[in-house]
């Protein structure tokens, strides 16, 4: 930020600094509430289609415009000029706030991503914190928009989103906890800094539990039960229509920027990388690629993860977050926790590899843990077709 508004006093000798800067945090505001959602859903759009076309070995949008570029515009006129309509038994009220709500929640969790060296809303000191608290948004829209909108699959949607999102909204948290305690910050400028070697490579298990978890938070497949069009049409959003369904669609999108931004920072190192300096624009500029390049990434990997992985039934869903996520995340944690506090480990270096040793016995431990179950769950199965047999 000092480099942005050094940069503009330099283009404009008679401007005061805090005049600056003040333009700064407007531009970035108004770039973050008006610009990014339509970037992002198109941008995102088009390659998620690109991406899953490839997978199905299909073509993917080729007509609007060259190379399809243009298709996600002629969607957005199409949702836009769609009659807006209302269910005669709707809480009109209710019904018209939750989809803004899907939308606000995810440009909130903006204000403190650090998208750049020192580009950022707010480097709160509990800003991981901070993004917890309004990520439960998202759950909250859509349990307004299933409530209120007096359908019976709406309403069985909103059910699935209580017992989906709280079951993964746990195993995400703990995952967290762990990388707060390796960083010793919730500041999102100091995790990133606490990151010579990325937390990816220390802790891979916290990072597999976040990545799936929020998978599950965004209502992504194979985790979209809380709109599986085989039975319950289209879930919460069932009788949305036209700009209203379009903020669905928007938070949605803005909801996969944001969980692989968070991604980046808490487990890829943010924006770091060769030459990314807050000194410097051109510094701040490679910050931004680095960033931008490490979230597309981990976007295109849940593009993958969606395009091979089937929907799984909503019971397999729960005992995969309760059964197994919780239990890893709870022994990851404490097994980092003790790395952290043993005193002969007192050197950075000696903590990562410490912290990597503790999170490959964890793997090991729960691999084996499963496969044991696994085997006596067959063998229980086999002796009760025998049973039937004789």
């Amino acid at each position: 930020m000092d480099a942005i508004v050094s940069w503009l006093t330099s283009l404009f000798p008679h401007m005061a600094a805090p005049i600056a800067r003040l333009i700064v945090h407007l531009v970035y505001a108004a770039i973050l509430s008006f610009v990014a959602p339509v970037v992002v859903v198109v941008a995102f759009t088009y390659m998620e289609r690109k991406v899953i076309a490839r997978i199905q070995d299909r073509v993917g949008p080729n007509r609007a415009g060259p190379l399809g570029l243009l298709q996600g515009f002629a969607d957005a006129v199409k949702m836009l000029t769609k009659e807006d309509i209302t269910p005669v038994g709707a809480d009109r009220i209710v019904y018209n706030l939750a989809p803004g709500l899907a939308v606000v929640g995810t440009i909130l969790v903006y204000a403190v991503l650090p998208v750049a060296p020192g580009v950022i809303g707010a480097d709160l000191n509990i800003g991981i914190l901070y993004v917890v608290a309004v990520g439960g948004f998202g759950m909250l829209a859509a349990v307004m928009a299933g409530w209120s909108s007096n359908n019976k699959y709406a309403l069985l949607s909103a059910f699935r989103v209580v017992a989906q999102l709280i079951a993964y909204e746990i195993p995400m948290v703990i995952a967290i906890i762990m990388v707060v305690l390796a960083a010793g910050s919730m500041q999102m400028g100091q995790i990133i800094d606490a990151q010579n070697v990325p937390f990816l490579f220390t802790l891979p298990v916290a990072f597999f539990i976040f990545f799936v978890a929020t998978i599950a938070e965004i209502g992504r497949s194979p985790f979209d039960l809380l709109e599986a069009e085989s039975e319950i049409v289209a879930g919460f959003h069932v009788e949305y229509s036209g700009f209203k369904f379009a903020l669905f669609f928007i938070g949605e999108y803005m909801h996969l920027f944001v969980g692989a931004g968070l991604g980046t920072t808490l487990f890829l190192g943010g924006w770091r990388g060769p030459g990314a300096s807050e000194a410097t624009i051109l510094g701040v500029l490679l910050g931004f690629v680095y960033f931008l390049v490490k979230t597309v990434f981990l976007i295109f990997l849940m593009m993958w993860v969606r395009g091979t992985f089937p929907r799984i039934r909503i019971d397999h869903l729960l005992d995969f977050g309760w059964k197994f996520l919780v239990p890893v995340g709870l022994l990851a944690l404490v097994a980092v926790a003790l790395v952290l506090k043993l005193p002969f480990l007192s050197s950075s270096v000696l903590k990562w590899v410490g912290m990597l040793v503790a999170n490959i016995v964890v793997v090991v431990v729960s691999l084996t843990a499963v496969s044991f179950a696994a085997r006596r769950s067959r063998s229980v199965a086999l002796r009760g077709v025998a049973g039937t047999e004789r």
